[in-house]
């Protein structure tokens, strides 16, 4: 007999889920029929490869992993939707529009490295390689800022044991496009683009981290950084790089884009912690976007519980933004 043991950020279901989100009793059975038995419960599963766009972005929604619920309403899409970091097209909350620049068709995903097979893998291919399921994360901006939302994608470590890093690997370095035609916020000579970001192999593999590839029941909008992003919600969302376009398992710690800008202000590890202050501004509280209400912030974001025992031994490290 399976026993589910309540993880600390689950409530029961029936306040985790707004009845807007619920799934149709059709779309239910279809994507249990997708991943050949469903992924409610983590379960593994291998669905036939993709032929097309329009085949990939049909898996949408994906089933809901009831282990990942949250202990706040969630941020509607219509407020998301038009808040959005992303520095690639303005320096402005407000580049929803200009990010529909983003051609995310054809995308290839180029793996290199310490890696049994460096290769480039279609996005299609790929998405369609990996089990897939929908969680409610929490998100925490390092300006302060937060919000709630649905993903849809895979867990980080079925995409590291998916591309076979050497055992050298001890971090994944990713990067997003370099196109400043299409990104005109790359032609900003300040910025060392493109966008890089890294975390240690141990944090790929923790259940936490998570690849995105949709929000919200459908394929993720360009400007969440399509059409394949990371979400962290343990650390400050400068972390959760958009638009992968580049994966390399490397032995050197990687260099984000943040941290080569102004490294007295962002580092590597950017955890999320209430008592360490921004140089800038404190970071006890957050503004919880939709609500016009302000509320503690907590360690790790909530997830301590299961990302604390990353950083045993590492107290001398910065671990906070």
């Amino acid at each position: 007999m399976h026993y589910h043991r309540r993880q600390g950020w689950e409530l029961p279901e029936n306040t985790a889920t707004p009845e807007h989100l619920v799934m149709s009793r059709r779309s239910l059975l279809g994507g249990a029929a997708a991943l050949g038995g469903g992924l409610l419960l983590g379960a593994s599963s291998r669905p036939a490869l993709a032929a097309t766009q329009a085949e990939t972005d049909a898996f949408h929604p994906y089933v809901r992993n009831p282990a990942y619920t949250l202990d706040r309403a969630l941020t509607e899409e219509k407020v998301t939707s038009v808040y959005n970091n992303f520095y690639e097209y303005g320096t402005s909350k407000s580049i929803s529009a200009a990010a529909q620049q983003l051609n995310v068709r054809p995308w290839v995903l180029k793996v290199d490295g310490m890696v049994e097979k460096p290769r480039e893998i279609g996005i299609d291919d790929l998405m369609a390689a990996m089990p897939r399921e929908e969680r409610l994360y929490r998100f925490r901006c390092v300006e302060a800022w937060s919000m709630t939302i649905p993903w849809s994608g895979f867990p980080m470590k079925a995409l590291v044991d998916y591309l076979k890093p050497l055992s050298s690997a001890k971090y994944v370095r990713m990067e997003t496009f370099y196109d400043p035609k299409m990104a005109p916020g790359q032609r900003a000579p300040f910025y060392p683009w493109p966008y890089v970001e890294g975390v240690t192999i141990e944090e790929a593999a923790n259940d936490l981290a998570f690849i995105v590839t949709g929000a919200y029941g459908k394929p993720l909008a360009k400007q969440f950084g399509a059409p394949l992003r990371l979400a962290l919600p343990w650390k400050y969302g400068f972390k959760s790089i958009k638009s992968i376009s580049k994966i390399t398992f490397t032995d050197k710690r990687p260099v984000g884009l943040w941290e080569a800008l102004q490294s007295s202000e962002y580092g590597f590890w950017a955890n999320v912690n209430p008592e360490v202050s921004h140089p800038r501004w404190s970071q006890a509280t957050e503004n919880v976007l939709g609500t016009n209400t302000r509320v503690p912030t907590q360690l790790f974001n909530g997830y301590a519980e299961h990302v604390a025992g990353l950083y045993k031994g590492l107290e001398k490290e910065r671990l906070w933004a």
